[in-house]
């Protein structure tokens, strides 16, 4: 081993700092006073510092610490090095509070669009660093992603089958008939299978198990549900139920960003349940961003009901 590699394998960081701070008080009891030291520590630590290095940092004039040429030019370097391991201290601090780092997301678009812009804003209020990702893709799509951790966690709709996923139940609601509010129907407080059997309605999710309890709602009654227009998001439901041209039976949770003039919301019923879950892969512990996303999300759901 060389002697340069056998100096710079000697240098520790406290050694490096009590230098910087000689160099920039130009005092070892000034300097031990910063750092917490003794005097005679600091001139120890000096003293072994050049003798590591093989020459000398400082000239004693009547008790100061002049720096040399070459102390000077190691001392640039080490402001650099050290600046350096600051940021590094403060990266670990950061990452450890959760302050940085990347969190990806996938939800349904109606969830993505209706409720986790007001939790995504809260989220990052607190952690201002973090990289946020959000995706919205088919159900099985979003669960292969999910399983293998192509994201962090997503929003899905219960029940899911797939012993790859850890789901969390989140949030139960009802559903909700969408409609303009000058529409003879608005005065009632409810509305039936059998108010609504005239009537076009705008219906989402065509083949899924939402289609399938709202046929059976209607069946009931001995009823089959009139579907004037097919969709597959709330937002697009009630666009199109402010323009008059139908009825949209929605989830109410996810309605309820829509509905502004001049639309009104009457309960559905017989009741139609939609319940979410937070969903993680089965396949490893949540990340600790994760972590803080779903309690947010459940913290500022709650405070919604």
């Amino acid at each position: 081993m060389t002697a340069a590699r056998r100096s710079a394998a000697s240098l520790g960081v406290r050694a490096l700092g009590t230098f910087a701070e000689v160099i920039r008080t130009g005092s070892a009891t000034v300097a031990g006073r910063n750092l917490g030291m003794t005097q005679p520590a600091v001139s120890r630590i000096i003293a072994q510092l050049e003798a590591n290095v093989g020459f000398e940092l400082f000239y004693r004039d009547r008790g100061r610490l002049i720096a040399t040429k070459d102390g000077l030019a190691l001392a640039e370097e080490v402001e650099l090095a050290l600046a350096g391991l600051r940021r590094v201290d403060s990266l670990v601090s950061d990452i450890a509070t959760s302050a940085v780092g990347e969190l990806r997301v996938v939800a349904p678009p109606s969830f993505a669009e209706g409720l986790l812009p007001e939790i995504v804003a809260a989220f990052l209020e607190r952690f201002p660093g973090v990289r946020f990702s959000l995706d919205s893709r088919t159900t099985e799509t979003a669960k292969a992603m999910i399983a293998t951790r192509v994201v962090d966690c997503g929003f899905m709709k219960l029940p899911v089958d797939d012993s790859d996923l850890r789901c969390e139940p989140l949030m139960a609601n009802g559903s909700v008939c969408v409609l303009a509010a000058d529409h003879p129907l608005a005065r009632h407080a409810t509305l039936t299978p059998e108010l609504l059997a005239d009537q076009p309605l705008i219906l989402l999710g065509s083949g899924r198990q939402w289609r399938v309890q709202v046929d059976a709602a209607f069946a009931a009654y001995r009823l089959r549900p009139r579907v004037g227009i097919e969709t597959h998001t709330h937002g697009s439901a009630c666009a199109l139920a402010a323009r008059g041209v139908g009825i949209a039976i929605v989830n109410e949770r996810l309605a309820r960003s829509y509905l502004r003039d001049p639309l009104v919301a009457r309960p559905f019923t017989p009741p139609i349940m939609h319940e979410y879950a937070f969903v993680t892969s089965a396949l490893s512990q949540p990340s600790r961003l994760a972590r803080e996303f779903h309690d947010q999300a459940r913290a500022l759901l709650a405070g919604q009901d």
